[in-house]
C-alpha cells in the first residue's frame, strides 16, 4: 500500500512540477495566442493550469499527511538484539604493567631571570 502511494506522489509531483512550468508568469498560460473560437484560448489555458496547479498541489499535501500518518501506524517497536547478552570470551590475561622509574630531578633549580628592561625612547614634545 504504502509503496503504491508513494509511486502515485512521485507522479503528482512530477505532473505538479510541469504544469508549473508551462505557465507563464505574466498569466498568459503556454503562451498561447491565437483567435477566440480556438480550443484552448490563452485565457482557458491561464484557467486550466491554474485550476490544475491548484488540484495537484493539494493533491500533494493530502498524500504527504496520509503517507505521514501510514508510516506513523505500520512503524515497529525497536527491536534489540539480545543474543550475544549472556556469552562472554575468553579472559584477556593480565599483564603487570611496567615499573615507573623516578625521573631524575635537576641537578640544579635555576630562578627565572627577569627580563632585561625594554630601551626608552624620549616622547616629541
Amino acid at each position: 500500500m504504502f509503496a503504491f502511494l508513494l509511486i502515485v506522489q512521485s507522479l503528482i509531483a512530477i505532473s505538479l512540477v510541469g504544469v508549473i512550468l508551462m505557465q507563464r508568469s505574466e498569466g498568459g498560460g503556454l503562451g498561447v495566442g491565437g483567435s477566440s473560437s480556438g480550443f484552448m484560448t490563452a485565457r482557458g489555458a491561464a484557467d486550466f493550469l491554474t485550476r490544475s496547479t491548484s488540484v495537484l498541489g493539494g493533491l500533494f499535501i493530502v498524500l504527504s499527511i496520509v503517507m505521514a500518518g501510514i508510516a506513523g501506524v505500520t512503524r515497529g517497536p525497536v527491536k534489540i538484539d539480545t543474543s550475544l547478552a549472556g556469552k562472554t570470551s575468553a579472559p584477556m590475561q593480565q599483564q603487570a604493567p611496567a615499573p615507573v622509574q623516578p625521573v631524575p630531578a635537576p641537578a640544579q633549580q635555576q630562578q627565572p631571570q627577569p627580563n632585561p628592561p625594554a630601551p626608552t625612547v624620549p616622547l616629541a614634545q
